[in-house]
C-alpha cells in the first residue's frame, strides 16, 4: 500500500555540484536542487517544513555532505531522502564516487565515495525508509553527457531503501546545454508538478520510476534504473495532480466519500503531519472553506476552518475537528481513526510537557524541620506579645 511520509518525521538532504575546478561545469544542477527543495516543501509534494530540507550546494569537502546526511539521519524517524546531482566517478574497483567542486579525475581522495553515505544510512539512520536519488555523471564526458554503468544500482543499494538512478548507458542530452534542468531531474519535477494522467492516486516511487522510464526513453534520453529494498517503492513523493477529484456535486456530507483518496491517519506520527494531512482532507474534498462551513450546518464557520488548518498545536477538544472532517465528507469509521490519532498525539504532548517540567520537589522534611517551625512560632509570639 502506497503511503505519504509524515512531513514532521521526515527529512531531505539535497546535494548538488554545479561548479568545478577541474571538471566540466553543470549549471543546470543548481536549478535542479533549488526547484526540488521548493517542490518537496510545497502542497504539490510532501509539504516538508523548510527546516526539514537541507540544501548543500557546491561542497568542497566530503565531510560537509556526510555531516548533513548524518544529522538528517539522526532526526528522521519516518523517511529520509538523499539526492545528489553532478558528476560521478567510477574508480578501478567499480565503486561510485560523487564529484565535489575540487574533485580531480584519477584522484579518488578529492571526491566523496558513495559508500560513505551508504554506511551512514545503514548504521546511523533512525528512519524506517530511505529514498536515494542519483542524477550523476562520470567525468571525462562533455557537458550534456552523463552516464552510469549497469551495476550502478547495485553499487548504491541500501537496505530498506529505494534507489532511483539516472542514466544506465552513455548517451547524449542527459544534461542538454541551455536547458533549465538536467533531463532526468527535469522529468521528475514535471511529473511531481503535473502528475500522471490515468495514474495512481499517490505518486509512489514505483509509479514514478515506470513513468520516468517510459518518458525519457520516448524522448531518446538514457533510461533510468531503480532498486527496491523492503517495499521502498511504496513510498510516495506526492499526490497525483492529474488524478485529483473534482469538487462534489452533492451538498450532503459523506456523499461519494468512498471514492475519494483520503489521507490515511494511520501514517501520521507528528503534530506537523497531523495538520498537513488535515489540510489535505479539504484539498481532496474539493471544497472551499466557505463550502465546508455550509456543509457543517453552521457548526463551524469559514474562519474557524482557516484557523484550524493554520494551527501548530492540537486543540484540546475534539468537536471542531469532528465537524470539519464530517463536513468534508469522511465516513464515520475514518473519523474515528482520526480521533484515535488525535488522542495519541495529545497524550504524547502531555507526557513531553510533564518531562520538561521535571519531577515535583517535595518540601524539605529533615530531622530538624519540626524544631525549626517551633523556633519560628516562638519568635512570632514574642514579637506579637
Amino acid at each position: 500500500m502506497s503511503v505519504l511520509p509524515d512531513p514532521g518525521a521526515s527529512r531531505a538532504v539535497l546535494v548538488g555540484t554545479s561548479r568545478y575546478q577541474h571538471l566540466e561545469q553543470l549549471p543546470a544542477v543548481s536549478n535542479n536542487v533549488q526547484a526540488l527543495a521548493g517542490l518537496l516543501s510545497s502542497p504539490l509534494s510532501l509539504q516538508l517544513p523548510d527546516q526539514h530540507v537541507t540544501v548543500v550546494e557546491n561542497p568542497a569537502v566530503a565531510h560537509t555532505v556526510v555531516g548533513a546526511v548524518r544529522q538528517a539521519a539522526a532526526e528522521a524517524t519516518d523517511t529520509l531522502i538523499v539526492y545528489f546531482a553532478g558528476h560521478g566517478l567510477v574508480d578501478s574497483q567499480d565503486a561510485l564516487s560523487l564529484a565535489l567542486t575540487d574533485t580531480e579525475y584519477g584522484r579518488i581522495e578529492t571526491g566523496l565515495p558513495y559508500d560513505w553515505l551508504r554506511q551512514v544510512l545503514l548504521l546511523d539512520s533512525r528512519a524506517e525508509r530511505h529514498v536515494v536519488i542519483l542524477d550523476c555523471c562520470y567525468s571525462g564526458l562533455a557537458l550534456g553527457r552523463m552516464s552510469a554503468s549497469p551495476g550502478l544500482a547495485d553499487q548504491a543499494a541500501v537496505e530498506g531503501s529505494f534507489l532511483l538512478a539516472a542514466a544506465a548507458e552513455t548517451r547524449t542530452a542527459l544534461a542538454p546545454v541551455g536547458n533549465t534542468y538536467t533531463a532526468f531531474t527535469g522529468a521528475l519535477l514535471d511529473t511531481l508538478r503535473h502528475g500522471i494522467p490515468g495514474g495512481p492516486t499517490l505518486l509512489d516511487l514505483g509509479a514514478l520510476y515506470r513513468h520516468l522510464r517510459l518518458t525519457l526513453e520516448a524522448r531518446g534520453f538514457p533510461v533510468p534504473q531503480a532498486r527496491d529494498r523492503n517495499s521502498g517503492a511504496q513510498v510516495a513523493l506526492g499526490r497525483n495532480q492529474a488524478d485529483l477529484p473534482a469538487p462534489p456535486v452533492t451538498t450532503s456530507p459523506g456523499a461519494g466519500s468512498g471514492e475519494r483518496p483520503w489521507p490515511d491517519p494511520r501514517s501520521i506520527r507528528t503534530v506537523t503531519g497531523f495538520f498537513t494531512a488535515l489540510a489535505d482532507v479539504r484539498v481532496i474534498s474539493g471544497l472551499t472553506h466557505r463550502a465546508v462551513s455550509q456543509r457543517s450546518a453552521g457548526r463551524i464557520s469559514a474562519g474557524t476552518v482557516g484557523r484550524l488548518l493554520n494551527r501548530s498545536t492540537l486543540p484540546t477538544t475534539w468537536g471542531t475537528m469532528a465537524a470539519y472532517l464530517s463536513a468534508c465528507g469522511l465516513p464515520e469509521d475514518q473519523i474515528t481513526q482520526w480521533q484515535a490519532v488525535w488522542q495519541e498525539l495529545r497524550a504524547e504532548a502531555t507526557s513531553a510537557e510533564a518531562d520538561a517540567m521535571g519531577p515535583a520537589v517535595p518540601p524539605r522534611r529533615g530531622p530538624d524541620s519540626g524544631r525549626a517551625w517551633q523556633r519560628t512560632f516562638s519568635v512570632f509570639r514574642r514579637e506579637r506579645g
